[in-house]
């Protein structure tokens, strides 16, 4: 029996015409947020400040930088400046300077072949047979 392979599993839905979930939110939070800031100040300010508003949700709701969402790069961004910088490296031993040794003169030693009889064999062998 043949089953189909789900594909694009990491897509996420489109709810409102091209709009997911998560943009459809972040584009209502804007309405929200410009509704009350228009409320409470004229017009000239309401523009003033509503430009940089919606500006930073449309890029809450639109920009991915490197595939990740936005608020993402701003959490990591955030951990970054609160965390501890630590450098960690290996330290390198000191470089140590070679110095050559002295030559000193080399002595020859002179050896000479010493030969073993059969006797002195035997009398080696009966020697280590008998440890008494």
């Amino acid at each position: 029996m043949m089953s189909s392979v789900p594909q694009f599993i990491g897509v996420e839905d489109k709810i409102v015409g091209p709009l997911t979930w998560k943009q459809l939110g972040w584009m209502i939070s804007m309405g929200a947020v410009l509704l009350v800031v228009f409320s409470y100040v004229d017009t000239t300010l309401f523009i003033i400040l509503g430009i940089p508003i919606a500006f930073l949700f449309l890029v809450f709701a639109f920009y991915r930088p490197n595939g990740f969402p936005f608020t993402t790069f701003i959490f990591y961004f955030i951990l970054f400046l609160f965390r501890p910088k630590v450098a960690v490296w290996e330290k390198t031993p000191p470089k140590v300077s070679y110095v050559e040794p002295k030559k000193q003169p080399t002595e020859v030693i002179m050896t000479t072949e010493k030969k073993i009889d059969r006797e002195k064999l035997s009398s080696l062998a009966h020697i280590l047979d008998n440890p008494d």
